[in-house]
């Protein structure tokens, strides 16, 4: 039977206004503001909002690292927002927004640095009546964390002071902390112990940068604004879901980090699991955070445990990648000659719920694969009937399984296949594509994902944030692989070429259930 392919766009109907939300007055304090997220991301996301009139009127940032900074931080924070950022140099907002951008020169663990940022910010307060309220980010190396932590505590900086708060002020503080969170169940425990020794758990908000892509926002908007996918949506109609997280690029110079951490708990524990719990949650019973939050740990705790078995490692060698020689993991700058880190993991897991029971989820994510993408695939049954056969009486391979794809990056989009009958005297099928794409319905937009963050941050919406029972929730999934892994080294690292897909170990995975990964 013969095949076509064929591709239809979907265009955008206007827009729905939402109404903008405004935080109160605050200053936003970077710890580790001397290092690239804060040039690269923050600062540019932060000036996206104050081109969007999100920013409240009253407002401030402080940078805080080590280094003597303070006469090259703001034009430097300048430079990032101007090249990152797609910002005009000659923006009118732009020159005000860098006059507020402060910086303090401090060790994290010195206490009489503390007690200068202490009055630091009170100067600060009064300048641009920004009310005592704090919003600190953590930037900085997980060692450091409890320290800081500790420190704003002890300096009384972790609470809201509301005795000296100018009249009218709504007072708050509240503090952001990057991944990695822990780097096991139990690290992760203590971590959050310290941390709720000092802010209340509704003060913490746990980020991860997945969270603030449209795209992956556009998950739980895609299942639930939309009336014809719930009811698909689960074991009677999906055969399976796959959840590919693929980087082009090696570790970047960055050895010591990753030969700690690998591409399980880099990638898998948070941003891959992150995207399962959306594709595979309970409708909240509203989009607050709480309903939110407790239908994601629902998911995760569902999840079987995971057999070391439905379990793949990789670690790239020499290869190809874009026409270009690359060398392998171990060649890597400060990566160990005989590393057992791995760069790639795949997983088969089962959600053993009402929803889900039976219905393979199969992941993958790794360093130096064939592209960079990451995607979603659900892949229907196939029909119970195959009525259009092929010559020798087959469903044969004209007849494909629909599949819906959600791209998360690079060109967002969804994408969803069906069969169709080629036009002609035969009853032949055609594979035809329906296809959204972001960037032609919406325009490309310069945001990089933290605009969303940050302002939910200083709004106080934990939606888009990690709870402790989450972090834990998903360390206890993972925790149990990394120490099968540590008393099992691999033999045959490396075990897949820079620029492939990935150990054929991998592939088999699905074979061995007649299932094959998806092409992209």
């Amino acid at each position: 039977m013969p095949t076509l392919e064929a591709n239809t766009s979907l265009s955008a109907a206007p827009a729905t206004p939402q109404p903008e939300r405004t935080p109160d007055p605050c200053i936003v304090v970077i710890f580790g503001a001397s290092g690239d997220l804060t040039k690269r991301k923050l600062l540019p996301a932060l000036y996206h909002l104050e081109q969007a009139g999100l920013l409240p009127k009253d407002f401030a940032v402080v940078g805080v690292a080590r280094r003597p900074l303070e006469e090259s931080f703001a034009p430097d924070m300048k430079e990032g927002i101007v090249a990152g950022g797609g910002v005009e140099e000659s923006d009118p907002k732009l020159a005000p927004f860098v006059d507020r951008i402060q910086y303090h020169a401090m060790n994290f663990d010195d206490p009489s640095g503390y007690d200068a940022l202490k009055t630091k910010l009170a100067e600060l307060d009064n300048k641009y009546n920004t009310c005592g309220n704090r919003l600190f980010y953590l930037a900085t190396a997980p060692e450091y964390f409890s320290d800081i932590v500790n420190y704003l505590g002890e300096h009384g900086m972790a609470k809201p002071d509301v005795e000296t708060a100018p009249n009218g002020c709504k007072v708050w503080v509240r503090t952001i902390i990057e991944k990695p969170f822990g780097h096991d169940l139990n690290s992760a425990k203590a971590l959050n112990d310290e941390v709720n020794k000092v802010f209340s758990e509704d003060q913490i908000f746990r980020i991860d940068h997945y969270l603030g892509k449209e795209t992956v926002q556009n998950i739980l908007v895609f299942r639930f604004a939309n009336g014809i996918f719930e009811n698909v949506w689960n074991r009677n109609y999906i055969d399976h879901v796959e959840i590919t997280a693929a980087e082009s690029i090696g570790i970047e110079g960055r050895g010591p980090f990753y030969e700690t951490a690998g591409a399980l708990r880099d990638v898998v524990q948070n941003h891959v699991m992150e995207l399962l719990s959306f594709v595979a949650m309970e409708p909240p019973v509203s989009f607050e955070a709480s309903a939110v939050r407790a239908e994601k740990v629902k998911v995760w705790k569902a999840i079987t445990p995971i057999h070391p078995a439905d379990t793949v490692r990789g670690q790239y060698g020499p290869g190809i990648v874009d026409g270009k020689p690359v060398i392998g993991y171990r060649q890597e700058d400060r990566v160990h000659p005989r590393s057992q880190t791995e760069t790639y993991a795949a997983l088969r897991l089962e959600i053993e719920n009402w929803r889900w029971a039976g219905v393979p989820f199969y992941i993958r994510a790794g360093k130096r694969l064939a592209k960079r993408v990451t995607d979603i695939t659900i892949q229907f049954k196939q029909p119970p009937l195959l009525l259009f056969k092929d010559q020798q009486g087959k469903g044969g391979e004209g007849v494909k399984p629909n599949v819906l794809s959600m791209r998360i990056q690079p060109d967002e989009g969804i994408t969803l296949r069906f069969g169709a009958k080629i036009p002609g005297p035969s009853m032949n099928i055609g594979t035809v594509n329906m296809d959204f794409s972001y960037a032609e319905a919406f325009g490309k937009s310069s945001a990089n994902g933290y605009e969303r963050l940050l302002l939910d941050a200083m709004l106080g919406d934990g939606t888009l944030f990690a709870h402790r029972d989450g972090v834990e929730a998903t360390w206890a999934l993972m925790t149990p692989i990394l120490e099968a892994w540590k008393k099992d080294p691999v033999k045959d690292f490396p075990n897949y070429a820079a620029g492939t897909w990935g150990p054929s170990a991998a592939d088999a995975l699905l074979e061995s259930e007649g299932r094959k990964w998806r092409k992209l």
